[in-house]
C-alpha cells in the first residue's frame, strides 16, 4: 500500500529555482513520485510514495524556512498513480491570471464540521464550485453552482457574468483548497463580503465528515483520476458519452491526435477500443487500448468500498 499526499503553502520564495534545484535532488533521493511546482509565491504538490518515503518528504517540506505549518491530505493507494516526477518553476502555483491576489486577503475558512452545518441548518447563501467543468460534472456537493468552465483563469470572467448578488453568504470548495485562496480574494475585491472557503477542500471533508452531501466521486490529478468521496453513495450522476448510460470514469481518446479526456464506461470504451468517436477509431494514430489496465483503479476502489458499504448495512441492520 502506497501514500498520495496533497499540499500547498502560500509562503514567499525569494529564489525559486534554486529553491526547486535542492527540492528535485531531495526528491529524487528519497524515490518521490508526483507533480511538485514552486513559484514565488510558494509550493504546490501532489505526490506519491511508501510510508517511509512520505514520512521523509513531509518533514523535509516541515523543515524549510516559512513551511513548518504546511498542512498535507493523504490517503492511501495500492499503486503509485504517477509515472515520473516533475518538479518545475511557474508563473504562479495555481493560474489564475490575475496580479496581486494576496491568500491573506480570502475569505474565511470553514472548517468540514462548520461547512456540514451550514449546509444543514441554513439556506441562506450561494455555493460555488471553484473547479473546472469536467471536474464537477463526475461531483459536486448538492445545491452548488458549477461555472463551465475549462480553467481556472477562466473564472474571474465567469464572476463578472454570474450576477450573484453581493449581499448573498458565498460558500466557496475545490479539491484541496488552493484555488478557494485565491478566488475568494478576489470576490472580497470585487465587493462580496461574506465569502467562506471549505479548508482543506473536498479530500479533508470526505475524509472528516463521510462525504455527507456531496454528490458522486472526486476528480484527481493524478493516474487515479477519480475517486470516492462519500462511500455511502457511489452512484455516478453523469453519463458515458458512447452508450449513455450512467458512469463516473475518465479516459483519455486512444487517437494520440486527439487525447480527449471524457467519461466512458467500460462497455463503452470496449465497444470503441478506448476513443470518443468513430473517426478517431478509425484513425492511424491510434494506440492499442488495454480496458484491464485503463479501468484497474475503478474496480479497485469499488470493490473495496462496495464490500465496506455492505458491511456497514448488515451492522445497521442487527
Amino acid at each position: 500500500m502506497y501514500q498520495v499526499i496533497l499540499y500547498y503553502n502560500f509562503q514567499p520564495i525569494e529564489d525559486p529555482e534554486r529553491f526547486c534545484k535542492a527540492h528535485k535532488k531531495f526528491c529524487k533521493e528519497i524515490g518521490l513520485m508526483g507533480r511538485i511546482y514552486i513559484s514565488e509565491e510558494g509550493l504546490n504538490g501532489t505526490a506519491a510514495g511508501t510510508d517511509q518515503q512520505i514520512e521523509e518528504y513531509k518533514n523535509y517540506v516541515w523543515s524549510l524556512p516559512g513551511f513548518d505549518d504546511t498542512e498535507f491530505k493523504q490517503e492511501e493507494s495500492d499503486y503509485i498513480p504517477f509515472p515520473r516526477l516533475t518538479c518545475k518553476v511557474r508563473e504562479e502555483i495555481v493560474a489564475l491570471h490575475v496580479d496581486d491576489v494576496n491568500p491573506e486577503n480570502g475569505g474565511k475558512y470553514l472548517e468540514p464540521e462548520d461547512w456540514r452545518r451550514v449546509m444543514e441548518q441554513e439556506d441562506d447563501y450561494v455555493m460555488i464550485d471553484v473547479r473546472n467543468n469536467y471536474e464537477s460534472k463526475i461531483g459536486h456537493f448538492e445545491g452548488a453552482i458549477q461555472p463551465d468552465v475549462e480553467n481556472f483563469y477562466d473564472f474571474p470572467q465567469w464572476l463578472q457574468e454570474a450576477d450573484i448578488p453581493k449581499n448573498k453568504k458565498v460558500l466557496m470548495y475545490c479539491t484541496g483548497g488552493i484555488r478557494c485562496e485565491k478566488f475568494s480574494v478576489l470576490m472580497k475585491e470585487e465587493g462580496w463580503e461574506d465569502v467562506n472557503q471549505l479548508h482543506g477542500g473536498i479530500l479533508r471533508y470526505a475524509h472528516e465528515q463521510g462525504g455527507k452531501h456531496f454528490k458522486g466521486k472526486c476528480f484527481v490529478f493524478d493516474d487515479r483520476l477519480v475517486v470516492p468521496v462519500n462511500p455511502q453513495d457511489l452512484s455516478p450522476i453523469a453519463r458515458c458519452e458512447i452508450t449513455g448510460k450512467p458512469a463516473d470514469t475518465y479516459i483519455n481518446c486512444a487517437n494520440m491526435e486527439c487525447n480527449k479526456l471524457f467519461v466512458c464506461s467500460e462497455e463503452g470504451a470496449r465497444q470503441m477500443e478506448g476513443c470518443c468517436t468513430e473517426e478517431c477509431r478509425q484513425s492511424e494514430y491510434k494506440r492499442p487500448f488495454d480496458p484491464e489496465n485503463a479501468f484497474r483503479p475503478f474496480r479497485k476502489w469499488y470493490n473495496y468500498f462496495g464490500e465496506e458499504f455492505k458491511e456497514r448495512e448488515v451492522s445497521a441492520a442487527k
